[in-house]
């Protein structure tokens, strides 16, 4: 118990009486950021509520995200019940995201050179020269692009070629078609189970797994060729199957394969795509945004070393935009036993909404919070630097694990589309229109023209 609960009295927990059955469907479906905002300031930092019959606690503030890092939190809370669905579907025992304690940290170590910036040292310009060519074949001059669809073929060019050595583009709408069923109906359990017999599903998910077999082919070629030192993600995943199989068993390969395409599509994808919404929208953050670019690629290739903050306007863009658009609005836990947050009792067994993301949108900790603002995280404001109010990556021992990577990949992607691209909102007054389903983001109809090339 943390030092805050053991000095608050018990409390009687408020419940959110939401339509029968419905329950708080509509407001997780309208926006489940603002949806778990507005019920953190009328509710306190805990509320019960039902989602098509099923019961959670909401856990939300600058309480829950510091709780998260504790070493109460991280006993308390588990991942496992939520991805069961997932891990079924791929007929796996386990995968990264679904694991707790100790299977979770070896999963980590599999993992995480694979995942980290380290990935990348030293193919900056190589991640520069993939982009191109994304820019060359899905954004012509004279059209209206559909943005989050070309962020994610670029994301899948990316990832595939660097982390994995191939780029299966030919596989994208099948990953997206497989992942969104699977998060909307077994995980974020938002759409009925009969979604699952959908044709389109099946055939697409037939396809993922094809893909797997693939990859799993040219990794088990490349095992006895390739030194430690050289591997890729994919590498180390069949490395460890190879060398321990009770740490990656055959079962799990194809899950966590193919897990680099489904982690880009919903995450980075939709990210690059806010970003871009968010600097056409300000000219005067275009503006400066453009003036870093041009002298970052002045040379034609780009150094390295301390890339972030030889961009720092563009760097503070992506941050605001994170802020303001957040992937991780909440992590999806279950309780492991009984416990007490500030004042309120939580039951084992109990299914949590851990609403992280509420604090960005508190102007307690962000002074006009509906602003977009780049400079709040430059010195001396620093505001993301209080303890709690950021967490566009999650919290506690879940931390997305390719935080690292994902800063340098969106980085350089978002100052090379505005070195390279001369662009414009479909309309000067477009505002942004968001999907909530299986994790918000721009809406797939989100268009910007391109007028030319700046370079």
């Amino acid at each position: 118990m943390t030092a805050a609960t053991q000095t608050l009295a018990p409390r009687e927990t408020p419940t959110i009486r939401g339509l029968p059955f419905v329950g708080s469907l509509f407001g997780m479906v309208k926006g489940p950021a603002q949806f778990f905002v507005d019920c953190y300031r009328q509710y306190g930092p805990v509320v019960r509520l039902s989602i098509l019959g099923q019961k959670y606690v909401l856990i939300a503030g600058v309480e829950a995200a510091t709780f998260m890092g504790t070493r109460e939190g991280k006993e308390c809370l588990r991942s496992k019940q939520f991805w069961e669905g997932l891990v079924g579907e791929y007929g796996a025992t386990r995968t990264l995201t679904g694991e707790d304690g100790e299977t979770h940290k070896q999963l980590r170590d599999v993992m995480r050179s694979g995942y980290s910036k380290e990935s990348i040292k030293g193919r900056y310009n190589e991640l520069i020269e993939i982009t191109d060519r994304c820019f060359t074949r899905d954004w012509k001059v004279g059209q209206l692009v559909p943005v989050v669809e070309g962020m994610q073929y670029m994301v899948v060019d990316q990832l595939g070629t660097i982390l994995t050595g191939a780029a299966p583009l030919e596989y994208v709408k099948d990953i997206r078609t497989t992942i969104l069923h699977i998060l909307n109906v077994l995980v974020t359990r938002q759409r009925p189970k009969i979604l699952l017999k959908r044709p389109v599903y099946k055939k697409a998910k037939a396809r993922v797994f094809e893909l797997g077999y693939k990859m799993i082919a040219e990794a088990k070629a490349r095992y006895a060729t390739t030194r430690p030192e050289d591997r890729n993600l994919i590498d180390d995943i069949m490395a460890a199957h190879i060398e321990t199989p009770d740490v990656m068993p055959a079962s799990d390969l194809i899950v966590s394969l193919t897990g680099p395409y489904v982690a880009g599509l919903d995450t980075v994808a939709n990210t690059t795509a806010a970003i871009t919404y968010t600097v056409l929208k300000h000219p005067d953050v275009l503006k400066r945004v453009h003036e870093e670019v041009d002298a970052l690629f002045a040379g034609g290739t780009i150094e390295e070393e301390d890339l972030l903050k030889r961009i720092p306007s563009l760097q503070g863009a992506i941050m605001e935009t994170m802020r303001l658009y957040p992937i991780a609005v909440a992590q999806m836990r279950t309780a492991t036993k009984d416990f007490l947050f500030e004042g309120h009792q939580i039951h084992e067994g109990e299914m949590i909404y851990v609403g992280t993301s509420v604090p960005h949108f508190m102007g307690e900790y962000w002074p006009h919070p509906e602003k977009f603002d780049i400079d709040r995280y430059a010195k001396p404001r620093a505001e993301h630097m209080q303890p709690g109010v950021y967490s566009p990556y999650g919290r506690g021992p879940h931390t997305c694990l390719g935080k690292s990577l994902a800063e340098i990949q969106i980085a350089l992607s978002m100052a090379r589309l505005f070195y390279k691209l001369d662009l414009e909102l479909e309309t000067p007054n477009y505002k942004l229109k968001t999907k909530t389903a299986p994790t918000p983001g721009p809406a797939m109809d989100f268009k910007v023209r391109v007028k030319g090339l700046r370079h």
